[in-house]
Order: C-alpha cells, then sequence, then structure tokens
C-alpha cells in the first residue's frame, strides 16, 4: 500500500451532514436574488444537480451534467453564472463553516502519512466544484499542495457510491486496489470501495450508516483512532 484516500465531509472535516446542507441551502437562497433567481427554486435545481452527478454514467464530467440540467431549467450558457457561483463560494459560503467543527487531527493525519511517504488523496465526493471544496479544506486546516488528486465535479465522470467513482480514482493515478486505503465516515458511500478490493478504515465520528449495514469486521474507530492505526503503517521513505 502506498496511497490513502480521504473522504473530506464528516472524515477531515467533522460535522453534522444534515446540518450542514441546511446552512448552505440557507445561504444558497440568500444569494437567489442577486443570481436572479427565486430562493426556492434555485435551491431545489441545485439539490436535484447533486442527484443527477450521482447518477452520472461517465460518459460527461459531473460538471457538465449539472450545467446541462440547470440550463435546462433557467436558460442561458454557463459562463452566464459561473462568477457568480465562484464569487458565492468564496464569500457567503464561508458562513455555512460554523455548520462544522475542525478538527487538529485532519492535518495529523495528513503530515504522518506525508512524512511515512505515502500519497494522499482527496476523494470527497465531486458534486461541488474546486472553489468550493478548496474552501472547505481550508476550515479543516488542510494544504491542497499535500494531495497528489482532489475530486472535484469538474474533474470527476461519476460520484460516490458508484463504483466508477474510485476506478476512475485508480485509473488516473494508475494505482491497483491494494495499493490504496480508502478513509471515511460514510458506511454506503465510502465502505464500497471494498467491493473493487480496497481496504478502507471506517470513522465512527460523524458516521452515516442509512440502511443500518454491520460494518464490524472492517477496521474502523474514531479519529484519534484512525491516527493510531496510521502510525502503525510502515514508512516508504
Amino acid at each position: 500500500m502506498n496511497t490513502v484516500l480521504f473522504d473530506l465531509d464528516g472524515t477531515l472535516l467533522p460535522m453534522d451532514q444534515d446540518v450542514f446542507v441546511q446552512a448552505y441551502v440557507k445561504e444558497l437562497g440568500l444569494k437567489a436574488p442577486a443570481l436572479g433567481f427565486e430562493a426556492q427554486r434555485l435551491v431545489e435545481v441545485v439539490l436535484k444537480g447533486a442527484a443527477v452527478m450521482a447518477a452520472n454514467d461517465g460518459t460527461i464530467t459531473n460538471e457538465e451534467r449539472f450545467w446541462q440540467l440547470f440550463l435546462g431549467v433557467f436558460g442561458g450558457t454557463p459562463e452566464d453564472y459561473i462568477l457568480q457561483f465562484e464569487l458565492f463560494y468564496q464569500t457567503e459560503f464561508a458562513r455555512v463553516a460554523e455548520a462544522v467543527q475542525p478538527t487538529p487531527l485532519a492535518h495529523q493525519a495528513v503530515q504522518l502519512l506525508k512524512e511515512k511517504g505515502y500519497q494522499v488523496v482527496l476523494a470527497t465526493n465531486p458534486i461541488f466544484p474546486r472553489v468550493a471544496t478548496l474552501e472547505r479544506m481550508r476550515w479543516a486546516g488542510l494544504n491542497p499542495a499535500d494531495f497528489s488528486l482532489i475530486t472535484t465535479y469538474e474533474n470527476s465522470r461519476y460520484a460516490k457510491p458508484n463504483l466508477g467513482y474510485y476506478q476512475e480514482i485508480l485509473d488516473k493515478l494508475q494505482l491497483k486496489p491494494e495499493d490504496c486505503l480508502m478513509v471515511g465516515n460514510d458506511v454506503q458511500e465510502d465502505l464500497v470501495a471494498a467491493r473493487l478490493g480496497i481496504p478502507v478504515f471506517l470513522i465512527t465520528d460523524d458516521l452515516i450508516n442509512v440502511s443500518g449495514e454491520d460494518y464490524s469486521h472492517f477496521p474502523h474507530g474514531d479519529r484519534q483512532g484512525l491516527l493510531e492505526y496510521l502510525r502503525k503503517l510502515p514508512a516508504l521513505a
């Protein structure tokens, strides 16, 4: 093993997913008039966009899939809206940080792996643009330069829990499943990587397990437990 894949939301960035989404939707609704939209309609379309990206079949990027839906509803071209959305993620989106609880353990885990010679990937569900992902990484105290790949809607053609998402990472970095460790907090979205043969460590802080699956036979623990687990990995460099 030489590469560790980290989920972001609820893993490296502690949060209650429902509280985060509520805060995000609130700020998006407040931004709607500046974009020329009715708040509830914009929120509905953006949330539906997340759903269509989750169902993406790999023929186009998640970004293209999102704009396909968005423009089908509102018309225009992506260029008519992109700058306003980027400004939103660079400004108002910062208020959503009040819904998360950053921990120094995130930075410690990444630095520990870098010192040991491991490649690190931010395997966050790619339904956000890069600007929004970098902002959440900033909240978590993470340095984007530490990551060989950061999955975003611009560079991904699948989303979790589609196995194509994980296969795409393997293909981009020319890795085999056994070369990797996936660390996440969502049984359905992260633990699914095991179906490709990728070992998984499941974070039990902020655990999401909507179907109540038994994960007891997989390595798991809280964030401090993860740090201890990573400390036991052999140094590669």
